[in-house]
């Protein structure tokens, strides 16, 4: 899927990709322009710092991953998850 894809099912905002490696969450982050983010989160596309609350899962899998992780841990409640 393209970033301009990823961005639409984001709604246009900073969002992390997530996979599930070896039964481990990786979650990627992106801004909502579809410009990969490095660890400050700074967009050099937008000249931005982003905040991502958006999940995007790679397959159904990792979608319910996610949302067991939404329901279950405090420290995910404020994310939304969707499937690209």
């Amino acid at each position: 899927m393209t970033e301009k894809a990823l961005e639409n099912k984001s709604g246009g905002k900073d969002y992390y990709l997530a996979t599930l490696e070896e039964g481990s969450l990786v979650m990627e982050p992106y801004c909502a322009c579809g410009n990969h983010l490095l660890e400050d989160y700074f967009c050099d596309k937008c000249d931005k710092r982003c905040h991502c609350a958006d999940i995007v899962c790679d397959n159904e899998t990792t979608l319910k991953f996610v949302k067991n992780l939404i329901v279950t841990s405090p420290q995910f409640s404020y994310f939304r998850a969707y499937k690209k």
